[in-house]
């Protein structure tokens, strides 16, 4: 069974270039431009045309990473900023008719706010691991099942050492390779079959991402 595609999120403009080459070199990647929130301070006066511009020249690609944080990992970020920033790029979202990768943390009131009136799919990603199993499987079976995925969030978002399988005794970074971690723990999470679960991820990330121009739409 084919599990998934691949997108890359671009986080900011000096990797834009990078996401786009990948795209290009290897079909199964599905390239993705945004500005993330961490790094909005560093964006130049044309950072919005630029994004236009990799989107007019990229076709295939999505939105994303972009978003909202008030974490302390944010710290430091001006959050009215953030908001402009993110909600110039859903604008652009909607208006090229592309799905868009989201990261949020502690700004979820704000988020659902901007978002009400538009569709969401939900990602589980190797964070998942690490909530407490209870609450995991609540949140689990809260999500409709034509609108839940899996990623790995790589190479953050290690799964928990238990749920890997690794050569590396101490990995530290995370890698495309653990989604099939991801995979396992939300089955057993679940009660549901591996290959069950796999296929609807597979079917709703063919769903999400099957916008005018995606390779998916080739695919398939």
């Amino acid at each position: 069974m084919k599990l998934f595609d691949a997108h890359f999120n671009g986080t900011s403009e000096k990797d834009w270039d990078l996401v786009k080459e990948m795209g290009e070199t290897y079909p199964s990647v599905v390239p993705c431009f945004g500005l993330h929130p961490w790094f909005i301070a560093d964006r130049s006066p044309h950072w919005f045309n630029t994004l236009n511009k990799f989107f007019e020249t990229t076709p295939t690609a999505a939105v994303g990473e972009i978003g909202l944080d008030k974490s302390p990992l944010a710290s430091g970020i001006d959050y009215s900023d953030q908001l402009v920033v993110f909600r110039t790029q859903l604008e652009l979202a909607k208006e090229l008719n592309k799905p868009v990768a989201v990261h949020c943390i502690d700004a979820f009131d704000d988020l659902l706010e901007i978002m009400r009136y538009l569709g969401a799919y939900f990602s589980f990603s190797g964070w998942f691991t690490y909530i407490d199993e209870k609450i995991a499987k609540k949140t689990f079976k809260s999500i409709p099942s034509d609108r839940f995925l899996l990623e790995t969030d790589s190479p953050d978002g290690l799964p928990k050492s238990d749920e890997i399988s690794s050569s590396d005794p101490k990995p530290t970074l995370n890698e495309p390779a653990n989604i099939l971690a991801i995979l396992d723990y939300v089955a057993k999470l679940s009660n549901m079959k591996k290959e069950e679960l796999a296929g609807l991820s597979y079917e709703n990330t063919v769903r999400l991402f099957s916008y005018p121009g995606s390779k998916l739409l080739t695919d398939q």
